[in-house]
């Protein structure tokens, strides 16, 4: 009566509240999942849900399914990395980069787990690369690079995290603050502030300004978010971040944050591997971590 496939569907639902953004998450349409739980729960005889809610109130047994998949889920994942040391998959080296200034807030939980169930695993972000990642990456200097910017290059896997979307900072007093959204040509008389990498990089040049022709007045860089945020913040600027690098800025009330044009900018960020170590079972479950603890930790973020 009961698989795994509906505990983890559950687990999607409480998680993202919404029958939409569930069916993005374990990659089935809405109405393949909505069939999905109807049949479940026409073999129960009862509902698992009220309909229309969000976010989702489960009914009773709904929350009893929903602490067996908490139980049983973690269980089969502990499971399968036992099944690989046995197997004498466990070694391995795992050295990484990041192209993303703002990834370590959901990056550093993802990694102390890793660590704790493949101990085995030689795990190591080296710091102050002076070099390309991605074709580091080629010639095994690294074993995963995180980027939003995949290029095509031979031997080389896009494994996707996560949907995000570039939002526009600017001070709370600011004129564009009371607008619901921004397009390129309100950002001609602005200080953009970005961080010190190549434009060609950065989503608000190559999705947003560029497109339009635009260049704002001055561009200036920071290294940190949090520098980026104490400028803006005193009218010296504006800047584009992820959606979810701004959250405790939001909840703090220190910013505004607008959408980039009407329907908004949105990336994608990957884990970039080499094609030889995706069947790893350690690397599996890496990408699996960083996914499970992405959407955990972050807000905003949808199902890539």
């Amino acid at each position: 009566m009961l698989e795994l496939r509906h505990l983890r569907t559950l687990i999607a639902l409480r998680d993202t509240g919404s029958l939409v953004e569930a069916a993005e998450r374990v990659h089935l349409t809405q109405s393949a999942l909505s069939h999905q739980i109807k049949d479940l729960e026409s073999r129960l005889g009862m509902p698992l849900f009220a309909r229309k809610t969000r976010p989702v109130a489960f009914t009773r047994a709904g929350e009893r399914l929903l602490a067996l998949a908490e139980q049983v889920l973690p269980q089969l994942r502990l499971a399968e990395r036992d099944l690989a040391r046995l197997a004498g998959h466990e070694q391995g080296r795992l050295h990484m980069a990041i192209e993303c200034h703002s990834c370590f807030q959901w990056l550093m939980p993802t990694v102390d787990h890793f660590r704790d169930h493949w101990p085995e695993v030689e795990v190591d972000i080296p710091s102050g690369q002076n070099f390309d990642l991605l074709p580091a990456l080629v010639r095994e200097a690294l074993d995963l690079v995180i980027t939003d910017n995949p290029e095509p290059l031979p031997g080389i896997h896009y494994a996707p995290l996560f949907r995000y979307e570039g939002l526009l900072a600017v001070a709370k007093q600011h004129a564009l603050a009371g607008q619901s959204w921004v397009e390129p040509p309100d950002l001609v008389e602005e200080t953009l502030i970005v961080y010190p990498i190549d434009h060609s990089r950065l989503d608000i040049f190559t999705q947003f300004l560029e497109p339009a022709e635009i260049r704002p007045r001055e561009i200036r860089s920071a290294e940190l978010t949090v520098m980026m945020m104490q400028l803006v913040a005193s009218g010296r600027g504006v800047c584009a971040l992820p959606n979810w690098a701004l959250t405790e800025y939001l909840e703090r009330d220190y910013v505004k944050a607008l959408p980039l044009g009407k329907e908004g900018v949105w990336s994608t960020l990957y884990a970039a591997i080499r094609d030889n170590d995706r069947a790893l079972p350690w690397m599996e479950d890496f990408i699996r971590t960083a996914r499970d603890t992405s959407f955990a930790v972050l807000s905003g973020i949808k199902p890539a």
